[in-house]
């Protein structure tokens, strides 16, 4: 009988530590440091819409490029609440509209020049950072919108004393997103007029248990929780602290909710939770066909008119007044 208990101890032991294990190396996995980004995933969306995609992805490259020569860039910095060091690209053209736009997971600021370029021609000085724990800024662990929101809230602090009349826009995409949401329902400075969400998720949970079960095929019981007691220990904060959802019911400004109809990543259902949680102004816009992240290059054109129709009515001088519907 002793025997059978020792052995019964050790196996439970050695479970106990393979667990542990594993769950300090999804969490690393998962929210570690992304110095490099990671190949674009295949998505399962038909001929036309990837020939589609395609082709305005190297159109927009091309001018981008072009654009990119012209425009003058400093390289500013803040210091996050906790002490991180954040790094972004800032193109300051004087006037009073700005935006912050903000990449997804494994990117860099480069990833939303494209958008940029549209948001410059439209009038707005620029603000692109390197979210923490990527590209040039630091930090050892992806913040996934809940450590992000209040970077969010320097860096419109930063505007604002740059500009003290500025009318900020935050525009982001996928992690991106995730944070301007998180963002909405922080103190934000008056100068934040409006948010646009495109392809962001649910929460952290969400996200993170549709990967493991859809992409890695493993059960999210009970590595996904235990995980997130180490981000807690390690990163400084649990995966379900702090959730776009939540975020949406107290969102104290305007929010423009974009997904793609054919995101196998971040399921689409997600989005239309979010918009009938969102208590603020809001609009939604389907991108039919798009996949995850694709609602901008399945048609540019058609998207920048869309989104600009939804600032526009918050950062004209007189603050225009959403359809009777809301969108």
């Amino acid at each position: 009988m002793k025997k059978f208990v020792k052995i019964l101890l050790i196996v439970v032991s050695g479970l106990i530590a393979a667990e542990l294990a594993g769950s300090f190396f999804l969490m690393r996995f998962a929210i570690g440091r992304k110095d490099a980004g990671v190949p674009e995933p295949l998505y399962e969306i038909s001929e036309e819409v990837r020939e589609r995609v395609y082709r305005n992805t190297e159109e927009l490259a091309a001018k981008t490029s072009e654009w990119l020569k012209t425009l003058d860039i400093e390289q500013v910095g803040i210091t996050a609440p906790d002490g991180i060091l954040l790094c972004a690209d800032c193109a300051d053209n004087g006037g009073k509209d700005w935006v912050i736009l903000l990449h997804g997971y494994t990117r860099t600021r480069a990833k939303v020049y494209n958008y940029g370029r549209f948001y410059a021609g439209h009038g707005y000085s620029l603000l692109m950072p390197d979210m923490r724990g990527h590209g040039a800024s630091g930090g050892d662990y992806v913040g996934m919108g809940v450590l992000d929101r209040k970077d969010v809230v320097c860096w419109a602090e930063m505007i604002r004393a740059r500009c003290p009349d500025a009318r900020i826009v935050i525009h982001g995409v996928s992690m991106g997103a995730a944070s301007a949401m998180t963002a909405a329902a922080e103190e934000l400075p008056d100068n934040v007029r409006a948010v646009v969400e495109d392809c962001g998720y649910t929460s952290v949970p969400d996200i993170f248990g549709d990967v493991m079960r859809n992409f890695a095929h493993v059960p999210e019981f009970p590595l996904l929780y235990t995980s997130s007691a180490a981000a807690k220990l390690f990163a400084g904060y649990f995966f379900g602290e702090v959730t776009p959802l939540d975020c949406v019911k107290r969102a104290k400004v305007p929010i423009m909710f974009i997904h793609g109809s054919g995101d196998g990543f971040v399921r689409p259902e997600m989005v239309y939770r979010l918009y009938e949680a969102c208590t603020s102004e809001k609009s939604l816009l389907i991108a039919e066909g798009a996949a995850h992240g694709q609602a901008m290059y399945i048609d540019p054109e058609g998207y920048f008119a869309k989104v600009f129709e939804f600032v526009d009515r918050y950062t004209a001088d007189g603050e225009g007044e959403a359809d009777d519907d809301g969108r």
